[in-house]
């Protein structure tokens, strides 16, 4: 499977990947503190390709990694939608802790922007990290 890198580690903005490039998609309050990106050719239900969280060295924008198996899952809610997180470890500094931490954060963060955003409230949640 390839996965393709939109946000690299330390950014404050979150990019979607369109057919003009990679687009902000919004300003986080909190900078990523792992490489954001998708699977390519995957489908989750939110509509968009599944998610990947790669842990690791920062990684630059386009940056392409293959990989036949994924080290865990983020199990997450947006706006009352399925939408986990692939794991993928590469090297360096791995803690449940910190990324519960994150993903917790990250869950108000997203009810916020909804709510300001859209103007809807949104059930937004982060259920837990499996590591495999």
């Amino acid at each position: 499977m390839k996965i393709v890198i939109e946000t690299p580690k330390y950014s404050f903005f979150k990019y979607n990947k369109t057919e003009k490039g990679y687009e902000i998609a919004f300003f986080s309050p909190l900078p990523t503190i792992f490489n954001y990106g998708f699977i390519e050719g995957t489908k989750s239900p939110d509509g968009m390709e599944e998610d990947a969280v790669v842990l690791g060295s920062r990684l630059p924008q386009g940056s392409v990694l293959e990989r036949e198996k994924f080290d865990g899952v983020v199990k997450f809610l947006d706006d009352s939608v399925r939408d986990d997180k692939k794991i993928v470890y590469i090297n360096g500094f791995r803690s449940p802790f910190l990324l519960s931490l994150y993903f917790r954060l990250y869950a108000l963060f997203k009810v916020f922007l909804y709510a300001f955003k859209k103007r809807k409230i949104a059930k937004c949640k982060f259920e837990g990290i499996i590591f495999e």
